[in-house]
């Protein structure tokens, strides 16, 4: 079979003034589940492609259920649609899918994060599911102008031996992760559950991120900082109910990787115009923002950046900051950071302009 076609995507454009430039800066995207870039057009695709039949009719009857009441709501319909994915094929056209619109949206780095449990767990290959969307990362910098790193993320709501089980074939098989991260059903299921999932991945020199403090309370922020060892939390809105964490946060300036789209979708937040993110950058937090799984909660980064711009007035300076943010808070080389932030700089100059 041959591979989906990408559609052409361009940026918005905002002005200021006399002045004319897209409203989100180069960035890094640090808070991206490739599963969660499953767009409606691209599930129906794939379903004929691999002869499923869809419990929807159509795409309306799909975009439909987009609509959530709490982050189990979201992953219900999210795992529900990984049925599509069975070849590496599949999951290098869902990739590249993201890769293209991502790109068209600033994105200049991204580390993206694969749930390999969730694919093992429907009797797809762990190699399946690593070859394919790392094969779609391998030429993303020649393609799409965007250099990549892949994390392994587990599923908080199964088993750390599970976990365990499955970090151990991903080192034999030499999978090319550059960490783990922690993701899926937080309420319930706290950082402390993993010590040793990530006291292993620590042991074999990965990199180590997780969710904490998006349902669940701020007290998961410091589990994962103090008992998983946690280089950069994504979510982490939970913070600002404990000033003494914030504190804590702005000392050590922890990365925050915060997607406010995903928030308002999910009902951590009300509205956009109730979301903490000017407050947690007044603070002086290192956040950043990103899009956690666009296809479903209404936006890629630009996108975010977009409504943010329009419900609470971020400044050309809060934009360039926030993207620096994110590259400094990236585990992309040194060089690789360097020039990421001289084009941030030429971004912010050329807008104020």
């Amino acid at each position: 079979m041959g591979c989906i076609q990408y559609s052409s995507y361009s940026c918005r454009v905002e002005t200021f003034g006399e002045s004319t430039t897209t409203a989100a800066p180069p960035v890094a995207e640090l808070h991206l589940h490739i599963e969660g870039t499953l767009q409606p057009e691209l599930i129906f695709a794939l379903a004929e492609r691999n002869g499923i039949e869809l419990p929807y009719a159509d795409l309306d009857e799909l975009r439909a259920r987009y609509e959530f009441t709490d982050l189990q709501s979201f992953l219900d319909l999210y795992y529900a649609n990984m049925a599509v994915l069975r070849t590496e094929q599949d999951f290098a056209d869902m990739t590249r899918a993201y890769l293209a619109r991502a790109a068209a949206g600033g994105v200049r780095h991204v580390e993206v994060m694969m749930d390999p449990q969730a694919h093992i767990s429907r009797g797809v290959a762990l190699e399946t599911c690593v070859n394919g969307v790392a094969s779609a990362l391998a030429t993303s910098e020649e393609e799409f102008g965007v250099s990549t790193l892949l994390i392994a993320a587990f599923l908080r709501d199964m088993s750390e031996e599970s976990a365990l089980e499955v970090l151990e074939q991903l080192l034999a098989m030499k999978a090319p992760i550059a960490g783990i991260g922690l993701d899926s059903a937080e309420v319930g299921n706290p950082p402390s559950k993993f010590e040793r999932l990530y006291r292993r991945a620590a042991e074999a020199g990965l990199r180590r991120i997780a969710h904490a403090g998006e349902e669940g309370p701020a007290s998961y922020v410091y589990e994962a900082l103090d008992l998983l060892g946690a280089e950069r939390i994504d979510h982490g809105i939970r913070c600002m109910d404990d000033p003494a964490l914030v504190e804590r946060l702005v000392a050590e300036q922890i990365p925050l990787t915060v997607c406010p789209l995903s928030n308002v979708r999910l009902r951590a937040v009300d509205t956009l115009a109730d979301h903490p993110l000017p407050a947690m950058l007044a603070a002086g937090l290192n956040v950043s923002v990103n899009s956690d799984d666009p296809a479903y909660f209404g936006g890629y980064v630009d996108d975010n950046f977009e409504q943010l711009v329009a419900v609470h007035g971020l400044s050309v300076a809060d934009r360039a900051r926030l993207a620096a943010n994110s590259v400094r808070s990236s585990f992309a080389g040194e060089s690789r950071k360097a020039e990421l932030l001289a084009e941030v700089s030429h971004w912010e100059k050329a807008s104020v302009k």
